[in-house]
């Protein structure tokens, strides 16, 4: 069964965007994966389109609204979970990408402006996701690094079915560093651990560095590691 992503937006010409390219255009090519991009203002009532109005309270900027957000989403629903991308949304972890790659697939909501009034995305029961502590004009690259992440996970996109396994976050950590030929470049030389061709020492040294990687640029990652 294809995995099936609906992006619900005011700028569908973004996509496929980069989704086009590498694995994830070859995956949408092959079928594994169908994006469908509809355009919130096709739910528009009046004869100018518009889908947006001034925030009750008063402030700056516009809100979209929450009759014709409903419209867009009714009009893709069909038990697939629903993710409004919000700045103020718990971050996404690889934990959700392997989650949403486990399911049908997803429905995305981009804000714009000011943001989306709240009572579509409570009475929709979605999810409110962020992809990290700052501000974008909205949520389409949001939605496509979302998409990116998780499209990977699905069966038949990536080579090597362990590709993912000694990724940075699969095990809760980061990941080891690469090295490849030459072995001594510009002075500096792999480790000798690397070519010593002994298995266990290998996997040893990338436990340790991968540890050693995220105890000091993720203390956050490595607290939650410890303690599991």
């Amino acid at each position: 069964m294809t995995w099936r992503a609906s992006v619900l937006t005011l700028f569908p010409a973004m996509f496929p965007g980069s989704l086009g390219q590498s694995l994830a255009g070859r995956a949408l090519d092959s079928g594994i994966w169908s994006l469908d991009a509809s355009n919130i203002r096709d739910f528009a009532q009046d004869r100018h389109r518009s889908v947006d109005d001034t925030p009750f309270g008063g402030g700056a900027g516009m809100v979209l609204r929450p009759d014709i957000v409903d419209a867009a989403v009714a009009a893709v629903a069909d038990g697939r979970p629903a993710v409004c991308l919000t700045p103020r949304g718990r971050r996404f972890t690889q934990a959700d990408a392997r989650r949403f790659a486990a399911g049908p697939g997803v429905i995305l909501l981009c804000g714009r402006y000011e943001g989306i009034d709240q009572r579509v995305i409570d009475a929709r029961a979605m999810e409110e996701i962020s992809i990290g502590d700052f501000v974008l004009s909205g949520g389409e690259l949001a939605a496509q690094v979302l998409l990116d992440s998780i499209v990977r996970l699905l069966p038949g996109v990536m080579g090597a079915s362990e590709s993912a396994d000694d990724e940075s976050f699969g095990a809760g950590l980061l990941e080891y560093p690469h090295y490849t030929r030459p072995a001594e470049w510009q002075g500096h030389r792999v480790p000798d651990v690397l070519l010593s061709g002994h298995h266990g020492a290998v996997a040893a040294w990338r436990q340790a560095q991968s540890e050693k990687i995220t105890r000091e640029r993720r203390p956050d990652l490595w607290a939650a590691a410890t303690a599991s």
